[in-house]
């Protein structure tokens, strides 16, 4: 099928006898399977059979995890009705209301929610079928990779090049320099998408796969396009079952339509995708080890070099790219490079997305242009604090970051190092955490989950991360000593030092934050 013949379709199908009626549409993600969406979707479902202008559609969550489960309501004259925090109790009034002329606006939480976002990954996430490919090609899915098809390889590299895409994953480091890496060297390549995603307080994969698994499709075949790779492995977190559910529909419903195998969209090009459950472990989002996993080895890192592009799955070339990176390519190449540099900073363009939770009144997921500061996600897009608290520590990054306190809310989102203290951006998770948390607790924490999250290959890293867990306790239990404080910042530093990879590398960050923003209370502690 070529791309005008499937354009073509999924026109027609958006004309047919569904689009006439009411568009009902329930957001079920992860994050709204805990809130029983599953349950409204199949309540729905049976309340519409009767109903023969009303179809329903299940979506993934559109980032307002606060306000799940949602319900929105397209009519066919293009009122529409938004329901927010809905119950099985509440679908009788939903649709006894369909057609009724009255319009519910989103809620002001809502609006205050998405107002300060700017939207391009994230757009149409909430709204379109994950299980329906004409869904995702008939708002502009799919364009770019036909365009890039139409490309050169070193054409679709120079333009993604051109807009200063950095990876999101945590390293920034620019995607399209990988892919000209593994063109450089001969033989079968591979293409991995790094989906992993097992720090806490991230979520941001889980919902493009659960949301939008064809814009990661897209990103991922144009990536394997200019990279020169046949084979693409998704390597999914063992615990995301809905992303992988969601990611195996698409990859089924692309190979139907001709967007995957051999001489995809009458191109030339071949290439196709299969989805590997993740090893379990935090360790396994680190790249060599995540192609050990695959390969059925222990979850461990390699030694470097050789460098993925150069020696990666199986020891061919490979190019390993996060799913929220390969999610901004179809953009880049259907705006352009240079409109795609209109937003965010001159030195890191384009926007981020945020893992907003803890103690804010609107926790959830959101899309913010590179530049916004802490203060404006957590007070404007977050809503602050609930009524009465007060924030007490801020924990950015994950555990290979560090903790901040309230005075530093207007350090700016950017990749790299965000204060001297060693806090990094890291993959964009933000935790909130109020003033009767103890600062102290927060770092022990996201130590320990480092001590326990090691592979334990390096020496190091498994005997220094336990350590620095155990001086955080004599801190926590006694007031510790000038010792302890000194025993730590030892540790930080040889840990990060010595270690093989990322996990170790970056475990002393939450010793060094406390240690820079809280060692004077822990010291007269």
């Amino acid at each position: 099928m070529t791309f005008t013949e499937l354009r073509s379709r999924a026109r027609q199908r958006s004309l047919g006898p569904t689009s006439g009626g009411t568009r009902v549409m329930v957001q079920v993600g992860q994050c709204s399977q805990a809130l029983d969406a599953e349950a409204v979707a199949q309540a729905l479902a049976d309340a519409l059979e009767s109903h023969d202008s009303a179809y329903l559609v299940t979506t993934g969550c559109d980032g307002a995890c606060f306000a799940a489960p949602q319900v929105v309501v397209n009519e066919p004259d293009g009122r529409t009705r938004h329901y927010s925090n809905v119950n099985v109790s509440d679908v009788p009034a939903i649709v006894a209301a369909l057609g009724d002329g009255e319009v519910l606006r989103p809620t002001p939480a809502l609006e205050d929610f998405f107002t300060p976002q700017h939207l391009q990954v994230m757009s149409w996430c909430g709204q379109l079928d994950p299980a329906d490919v004409d869904d995702y090609v008939a708002v502009g899915g799919y364009a770019s990779l036909a365009d890039a098809l139409s490309s050169s390889p070193e054409d679709v590299i120079d333009r993604v090049l051109e807009s200063g895409l950095q990876g999101r994953g945590g390293a920034y480091f620019p995607p399209a320099r990988k892919w000209q890496g593994a063109r450089s060297f001969p033989g079968p390549r591979a293409l991995v998408v790094n989906a992993e995603e097992g720090e806490p307080g991230l979520f941001k994969d889980r919902h493009i796969m659960e949301g939008l698994p064809h814009r990661l499709l897209e990103g991922a075949l144009i990536a394997a396009y200019a990279t020169g790779a046949s084979r693409c492995c998704i390597y999914i977190n063992a615990e995301a079952h809905l992303s992988a559910q969601r990611m195996e529909a698409a990859l089924d419903q692309a190979r139907d339509c001709g967007l995957l195998g051999d001489n995809i969209l009458d191109s030339g090009f071949s290439c196709d995708v299969e989805v590997r459950r993740g090893a379990g472990g935090y360790v396994c989002g680190e790249e060599t080890t995540l192609l050990n996993t695959i390969e059925g080895r222990r979850r461990e890192p390699r030694l470097r070099p050789p460098f993925p592009v150069e020696s990666g799955l199986f020891r061919q070339p490979t190019v390993i790219n996060n799913v929220e990176t390969l999610s901004n390519v179809p953009y880049i190449l259907q705006r352009g490079p240079a409109r795609y540099g209109q937003v965010g900073l001159e030195s890191a363009p384009g926007t981020k997305l945020v893992c907003l939770s803890g103690s804010v009144r609107r926790p959830g997921l959101a899309e913010v242009p590179m530049g916004t500061t802490l203060g404006q996600v957590i007070h404007g897009i977050g809503g602050g604090p609930p009524e009465g608290r007060e924030i007490g520590v801020v924990a950015v990054g994950g555990p290979s970051s560090g903790v901040l306190p309230p005075s530093e809310l207007d350090l700016e989102l950017r990749p790299g190092v965000l204060h001297p203290s060693g806090v990094v951006m890291g993959a964009g998770g933000i935790m909130v955490m109020d003033s009767t948390v103890s600062p102290l607790d927060v770092a022990r924490r996201l130590a320990a989950y480092n001590a326990a999250e090691s592979c334990g290959k390096c020496t190091p890293c498994r005997e220094g991360t336990p350590r620095m867990v155990a001086a955080l306790d004599r801190l926590a239990e006694s007031g510790g000593s000038a010792s302890d404080l000194e025993e730590l910042r030892y540790l930080a530093e040889i840990v990060g030092a010595a270690s093989l990879c990322g996990l170790g590398q970056m475990a002393g960050g939450p010793v060094n934050s406390l240690l820079h923003f809280f060692g004077a209370e822990l010291s007269s502690g």
